[in-house]
């Protein structure tokens, strides 16, 4: 009797457990799914780096975001794409490289750098607070990693006397932090000095690459035709 009550039981009990229980699991599920689509599926870093036109080229998309960015916070197109060749190689799961603890054993890594802009936790954290936090809205994807740097390059010049056509200086401060750039820290790292040197000369590189074939990406989708996709693409 006792086994009959109980086998009666424990349909009823697991019933109840997953109306408590099974729409926030799938919830749970549903939400690492969508984010592992938006971020596992990034894709592979451009052939050749070194110009901007075979970048878009291969993948056009990435100019719309750029645009976009440009668009709606001010920093160049070519200024955006520097910033990622050197922050992660245009790798969209890029990561500073672990310590090692006695020499072997990997270790915690020195920051929370995360991505193809390489934004630190705190700094990602404050960008889903002013821009909206969705499930795609991940670090991995070049979209809102473009985005991402247009917004922290928009702050930097609000609260500094940096324009947005001085990528030296707009690195300086990303790299460093606009706090860090105000006390001029980086004086003290001749090393970040000659990276942001080199990002500069990127960005004039890219900058004049991209004059010279612009007008590709411009119309590149088949719903988007001459004279009509230059003023849907400045929307």
């Amino acid at each position: 009797m006792r086994r009959h009550r109980l086998r009666q039981k424990l349909p009823a009990t697991w019933a109840a457990r997953l109306r408590w229980y099974g729409l926030p699991v799938l919830g749970v599920i549903i939400t690492i799914l969508a984010t592992l689509r938006f971020s596992l599926l990034e894709p592979d870093p451009p052939a050749n780096p070194d110009n901007i036109c075979d970048i878009f080229r291969e993948h056009p998309v990435w100019y719309d975001y750029a645009r976009h960015s440009q668009d709606r916070w001010g920093t160049p197109i070519a200024t955006q794409l520097a910033f990622v060749y050197y922050e992660s190689s245009f790798r969209s799961h890029a990561r500073p490289p672990r310590r090692q603890l006695l020499g072997f054993i990997p270790w915690l890594r020195p920051t929370t750098a995360y991505g193809y802009a390489q934004a630190l936790d705190p700094a990602w954290g404050e960008y889903l607070a002013a821009n909206g936090d969705g499930v795609s809205v991940v670090r991995t994807n070049m979209e809102y990693a473009l985005d991402f740097v247009g917004w922290y390059n928009h702050l930097t010049r609000q609260e500094t006397d940096i324009e947005l056509y001085q990528p030296r200086e707009l690195y300086l401060a990303y790299h460093e932090g606009r706090t860090g750039y105000r006390r001029q820290s980086y004086r003290a790292k001749p090393a970040i000095m000659s990276l942001a040197e080199r990002v500069q000369n990127r960005a004039f590189r890219y900058d004049n690459q991209l004059k010279t074939c612009e007008q590709e990406f411009q119309c590149w989708r088949f719903y988007q035709f001459w004279p009509f996709c230059g003023d849907w693409q400045s929307r």
